[in-house]
């Protein structure tokens, strides 16, 4: 019996005790972070899949795996698939699929913790229209079972002083307090840890690649906060830093405060809180008032001071990886044998060189050949491949340094790439460069702009399963909301301060990924001859994009005179900051087409 088999068996048992007929449960954890720790990935646990987005639904005699289009590849190589069927998260939604495979009178049993109240109404006004139950439990089945289960990490966080935020937690805590007022609620649960962090100016160290602290408040109108998280976390001084006006409570003892704010009404986001905590402050008596976290557009709109320190931590971010794309060059000319994992391990060595370098904000994808296919591929799930003669080798990274997070995507011809490859990453680098160079009016949201990415890949008849830009956060998570840009329709609109990364890609199955990746940040345009007020992009992303896979017959006058620019101010930036050994090779990487 395989591992899975005899994993799979033990739910089961749980199930029959607890009379159930289906159990449901996905990556997310009790904080719905993408990312989470180690005794938390109950997903990965029984399944073996390690991808960031995906659930499986666990029956009496089956079982089935749902994942959306960036692991469709990934879920055959890591799920087995003599204990799971596979589907695809959005066109085959498990609610659906669940209430065509259960009958009345069935019951379905889920983890409230682990959904977001969106998913949970959803689940339950599915299901219930076949007269089928949906069971909330008290303990997960996984744990129930799972023996070796990782203990909690208790590592103290840290205050982050004005000097990276710009603005004191007491200031942000009115503001938001105001809104409230504004919007006649009492309070607001102020749910994801990344919300908490930025609301209290504080980090930490409970999620690899995400500095939080886990945990969740509520902010009342007068401006306090009740803070549910392990008070052994505390970093020094943290009553000093926050200010009058702020009370931590141990997480076990959340349900009893939540009683206090019976009759009172309560913002709550059904996207980003989970189902337990809504639910328990209705069943105690409060009034739930469903909007937006209202932390999160603050939050996403850098202040002046979180913009600056944006820009610096990727200018550092930019010489480390110039070092690294240097370094890999000189190392396949060299004939050296490297793989994935070694490749990755240099450019982490390059990044902790660098001044504010915390930790790595994602774990790198470092892909080779046919490996670069999978847009969310991990060297670390297998044996990592060596590099191919000629082809690709795809590397997404990014770094957490004090004053700013960043993320970026290159694709690094190795050899001598065929025809097609370099047509492509000309299509996907066309794209890249018409949504950088956009102008647009107030109001427009990423959505509207989507398409302008995508247009030289569609024309051919080709696309790409993934969004084209997510929010990133100033020393804080790399996948940040609300705005992003994609084909899914997203309402919010992007404002200045906002930064996005902007990622058109091209993955052909078991031959080759390509992906462009800068993170951009909004800004307002400035001398237009109209009188309409329009916003723009700014670049914050500083290294070059490899112009070995540049089809130069491809690209119009106007993206060669972007790309021109772009690498010349790469160049500008980055030259003195490096040895003389490697500017020689910079020089080169930036030359004009």
């Amino acid at each position: 019996m395989s591992l899975t088999a005899q994993r799979l068996g033990q739910i089961r048992e749980v199930m029959a005790q607890q009379n159930l007929d289906a159990f449901v449960l996905s990556t997310f954890d009790e904080y719905l972070n993408e990312y989470v720790p180690e005794r938390n990935k109950r997903l990965q646990w029984l399944t073996g899949f390690t991808g960031s987005a995906g659930a499986a639904v666990i029956l009496r005699d089956s079982a089935a795996m749902f994942v959306d289009g960036r692991y469709t590849v990934q879920v055959r190589q890591q799920v087995d698939a003599e204990q799971f069927a596979y589907h695809h998260l959005i066109e085959e939604p498990y609610a659906q699929w669940l209430s065509e495979q259960l009958s009345a009178g069935q019951r379905v049993g889920l983890d409230s913790r682990m959904f977001n109240l969106d998913t949970y109404e959803t689940l339950e006004t599915t299901l219930s229209k076949r007269d089928i139950a949906l069971v909330p439990l008290n303990e997960h089945p996984v744990d129930a079972v799972w023996q070796d289960r990782p203990e909690e990490s208790i590592r103290t966080g840290m205050v982050l002083p004005e000097t990276y935020t710009g603005v004191s937690s007491a200031e942000k805590r009115q503001q938001i307090a105001q809104q409230l007022s504004t919007q006649n609620v009492d309070a607001a649960l102020i749910f994801a840890p990344d919300s908490v962090a930025w609301l209290l100016n504080i980090r930490g160290h409970d999620i690899p690649a995400t500095p939080v602290i886990l945990g969740y408040a509520l902010l009342t109108s007068d401006g306090s906060v009740t803070w549910f998280t392990n008070p052994e976390k505390l970093p020094e001084g943290f009553y000093e830093h926050v200010g009058t006006g702020v009370t931590v409570v141990n997480e076990a003892d959340a349900a009893a405060h939540l009683a206090a704010f019976n009759g009172r009404r309560v913002l709550a986001d059904p996207k980003t809180a989970n189902a337990w905590a809504q639910l328990t402050l209705k069943e105690q008596g409060a009034e739930l008032v469903a909007g937006n976290d209202p932390v999160l557009i603050p939050k996403a709109c850098k202040n002046p001071t979180e913009q600056e320190g944006m820009r610096q931590a990727h200018i550092r971010d930019g010489v480390a990886e110039v070092k690294f794309l240097c370094w890999l060059d000189r190392s396949v000319a060299s004939g050296a044998e490297l793989n994935e994992a070694a490749l990755a391990d240099q450019l982490y060595r390059f990044r902790a060189e660098q001044d504010k370098f915390q930790e790595v904000s994602f774990d790198t994808i470092s892909a080779a050949g046919s490996n670069a296919a999978m847009c969310h591929y991990n060297h670390m799930n297998g044996t990592p491949a060596e590099l191919p003669e000629h082809g690709v080798y795809l590397v997404d990274s990014g770094g957490q340094y004090l004053d700013g997070t960043t993320d970026i995507t290159r694709t690094v011809a190795i050899g001598e790439p065929d025809a097609e490859i370099r047509e492509q990453f000309t299509r996907v680098l066309k794209g890249y460069i018409a949504l950088e160079t956009a102008r647009f009016p107030h109001g427009t949201t990423g959505t509207q702009l989507d398409i302008l990415a995508r247009q030289y890949l569609w024309q051919e008849g080709y696309d790409f399963d993934h969004g084209t830009g997510h929010g990133v956060g100033a020393f804080l998570s790399v996948h940040e909301g609300p705005q992003r840009i994609s084909k899914a329709l997203n309402p919010i609109a992007l404002q200045p301060g906002m930064v996005v990364s902007n990622e058109p890609g091209f993955y052909k199955a078991d031959a080759y990924g390509i992906r462009c990746e800068n993170l951009i940040m909004v800004k307002e345009a400035q001398n237009l001859p109209g009188n309409v007020p329009m916003l723009e992009f700014e670049v914050l992303t500083l290294a070059p994009f490899d112009l070995r896979l540049v089809d130069e017959k491809l690209l119009t006058d106007g993206e060669i005179q972007w790309l021109n620019a772009y690498h010349q101010r790469v160049y500008d930036t980055l030259v003195d900051r490096l040895d003389e050994s490697e500017r020689p090779w910079l020089e080169q990487a930036t030359r004009s087409l």
